[in-house]
């Protein structure tokens, strides 16, 4: 790291969380609020349900005003992600001539991907994990490789090591997507293991790419680490963006980031890439991070009362369902197995609760007889979700 994080001021504004009702977001047309029927209670797909923060509405109306909804263009983006990690993360060493614009994280993993690794070669994921890992990966002609989390939720390294050891027999150029923090868990990698990540990186001539997406929504009292900033993470590839933080999914835009020693991957990335991401989405996460973050802190504030809810309903309603707040992300990864309701309680919970949340199944090896529940909503949603999965116990 090239400093500690500077202090960050309390939150000025209301919490975002407790801004909208039921009826209010039932009108979106989003994914969350249109899959299910109306009857459903959605606290699974990662959109949060706020307003958007008052910069970045503003950058958007003044962009439609203007007609200014052309091609990206400029380093704007990667300038305000530079101050931001500086700011929160005490990392310096974001260095904007390493960066490019791509459509979004995903697409962003695949690009990076290409340019590290070759069709037939392996990428090891520790599961469980993100579905779209398998999906995006899958499509792209490499082959997932599990290295499966230890049972605390941790990066299990002899397990990593044995898979970076299988993958460097079998793949002339095998690749590493590290989820970090980590998604469905919540987990917050230290310095010294992404340290030791990098290490056992170099040793087996495997390259890291980093999902950073969650970096900015971490829990009071936890340190986000950009994995480009440890010792020997020079050579590897990340990606970020204000999508998750500020809830702007619509409207896609990240930035690619390389390491020093991977400036000369990055400069191979085709131009025509930088031309998929909404200029208008570049104008809003631009915005987002150069001037919402007294909105974000307020967010922040909110969803660590939602992990303290939520621990409580449990404990009262749910007690054989364990749960430990997370370091970070606005979601619940929750060990249902005890409740004796098979390898996909989210399907009972939807079909006799009436309440939907993610499957664990999708997250690969150790996802079955988990679901995952969306916690960026109202403490009024979360309480009636819970009441809503203890009720659908009582009708299996």
């Amino acid at each position: 790291m090239d400093g500690m994080p500077r202090d960050i001021p309390a939150p000025a504004t209301a919490n975002p969380l407790r801004e909208l009702t039921l009826e209010q977001l039932r009108r979106r047309t989003s994914m969350k609020w249109r899959t299910y029927p109306r009857d459903v209670l959605p606290l699974w797909v990662a959109e949060m349900d706020v307003p958007l923060a008052e910069p970045v509405a503003r950058a958007v109306r003044d962009a439609v005003a203007l007609g200014d909804t052309g091609y990206p263009h400029g380093t704007a983006y990667a300038e305000a992600l530079a101050d931001f990690a500086g700011k929160r993360w005490g990392w310096d060493g974001l260095a904007v001539e390493r960066t490019a614009i791509v459509p979004d994280v995903m697409l962003g993993i695949v690009e990076m991907l290409k340019l590290v690794s070759g069709p037939g070669d392996a990428v090891v994921v520790n599961s469980p994990v993100y579905p779209p890992f398998y999906q995006f990966v899958g499509n792209m002609d490499r082959k997932v490789v599990e290295a499966p989390l230890g049972a605390d939720g941790r990066i299990d390294f002899e397990v990593l090591e044995d898979a970076f050891a299988r993958v460097r027999k079998g793949a002339a150029r095998p690749a590493y997507l590290l989820c970090s923090p980590h998604n469905p868990t919540g987990t917050v990698h230290s310095a010294q293991e992404l340290a030791s990540v990098a290490a056992l990186a170099e040793r087996y001539g495997v390259r890291v790419v980093a999902d950073e997406i969650h970096a900015p929504v971490v829990a009071a009292g936890a340190r986000f680490v950009p994995y480009l900033s440890v010792p020997g993470g020079g050579n590897g590839l990340s990606l970020l963006s204000a999508s998750k933080a500020w809830n702007l999914a619509g409207i896609k835009a990240a930035v690619a980031v390389a390491g020093p020693d991977a400036a000369d991957d990055l400069a191979r990335l085709p131009e025509e890439v930088g031309h998929g991401p909404s200029h208008v989405g570049v104008l809003a996460h631009t915005a987002a991070l150069r001037d919402g973050g007294a909105w974000l802190d307020a967010l922040l504030a909110g969803l660590d009362d939602n992990r303290r809810l939520l621990a409580d309903l449990l404990a009262e309603s749910l007690p054989a369902v364990p749960y430990e707040p997370a370091e970070a992300t606005f979601l619940a990864w929750l060990d249902c197995r005890a409740l004796e309701l098979g390898d996909d309680p989210a399907a009972v919970f939807l079909e006799r609760g009436r309440v939907a949340l993610n499957s664990g199944i999708p997250f690969g090896t150790g996802g079955a007889g988990f679901v995952r529940l969306n916690l960026a909503t109202s403490p009024e949603l979360i309480t009636e979700a819970v009441q809503r999965m203890a009720a659908a116990l009582d009708r299996h």
